[in-house]
């Protein structure tokens, strides 16, 4: 199974807004940080913000924030905001019927099992988890600490 690009990117900038949490951020310096289109970037966060993840602060000092304490977003529900599909063999598709075995297929029951538990590993796993070393991830990212930062959620 490969993830998608999209959400590689909504996995890191989830990362970003964490160890930024002191203040908005502005999707053209997450888009940077990572070298990624800032067009793209934003279709991400629009997924983002539909699932609650992301909250958007307009104005001059805006960008974008986490909607939810990073202790309260787990891997498991951004990957499933941000993954469009689940069908690891064709025959997940429930629209496919080419296959004689499809109704009785100890493979396509073992494939629905290997996803729950991929799913599952990932659930237990937080954004904060993931943004643990945030002074390193900081400097990583060139975050400036222009004011005290806010303690991490």
């Amino acid at each position: 199974m490969r993830l998608t690009q999209q959400t590689n990117y909504a996995v890191r900038a989830l990362m970003y807004c964490a160890v930024n949490n002191d203040k908005p951020s502005k999707v053209a310096d997450i888009a940077a940080s990572f070298d990624m289109s800032e067009t793209h970037l934003f279709k991400i966060m629009k997924v983002l913000v539909d699932a609650n993840l992301i909250k958007t602060i307009r104005g001059r000092n805006g960008g974008v924030m986490l909607a939810r304490p990073a202790s309260e977003i787990t891997v498991g529900e951004v990957v499933r905001a941000a993954e469009e599909s689940f069908l690891l063999a064709e025959c997940f598709d429930s629209g496919r019927k080419d296959c004689p075995l499809i109704l009785s297929c100890g493979f396509n029951g073992l494939l629905h099992e290997a996803l729950e538990a991929f799913m599952d590993v990932l659930d237990t796993k937080t954004i904060a988890d993931l943004a643990e070393d945030r002074m390193s991830m900081r400097d990583l990212l060139k975050i400036e600490t222009g004011q005290p930062m806010a303690a991490t959620n």
